[in-house]
C-alpha cells in the first residue's frame, strides 16, 4: 500500500507541476491496483533522460518550494510491479503504474 500512496503523489506533483492539471484514476481489483495518469501538458521530449533520478524540468519557483528534485518519474517506476508511460510531445502524457497485492496488504 506504501507504494501506491508514493506513486500516486509522484504522479499528481507531476501532473501540477508540468501540466497544469490532469487526471488520476485508479482501479482496484483482487490481486493488483492499477493507477493511470494522464494529462494534456506539454509531454515529455525525452522519457529516457526524464527517468534518471535528478534529471528536472520544474521551474525555479517550484524548487524554492522544496520540489522538483527530479526523482518523480524514478520514485513511480521503483515503486511500481509494472509502469508504463507514453508521451507525445505538445499532447501529452499517460503514465500507468501496478501496484501488485502482497498477503501483508490484505
Amino acid at each position: 500500500m506504501r507504494g501506491i500512496a508514493i506513486g500516486t503523489y509522484e504522479a499528481e506533483m507531476n501532473v501540477i507541476i508540468h501540466a497544469g492539471g490532469g487526471n488520476v484514476a485508479a482501479e482496484a481489483f483482487p490481486d493488483m491496483t492499477v493507477i493511470t495518469v494522464t494529462d494534456k501538458g506539454p509531454g515529455i521530449p525525452d522519457i529516457n533522460k526524464a527517468l534518471q533520478e535528478g534529471w528536472s524540468t520544474a521551474p525555479d519557483y517550484v524548487r524554492q518550494m522544496g520540489f522538483g528534485a527530479g526523482m518523480g518519474l524514478p520514485n513511480m517506476q521503483k515503486c511500481s510491479d509494472e509502469f508504463d508511460i507514453q508521451s507525445k510531445v505538445g499532447e501529452g502524457t499517460t503514465i500507468v503504474m501496478k501496484f501488485k497485492h502482497q498477503s501483508e496488504d490484505l
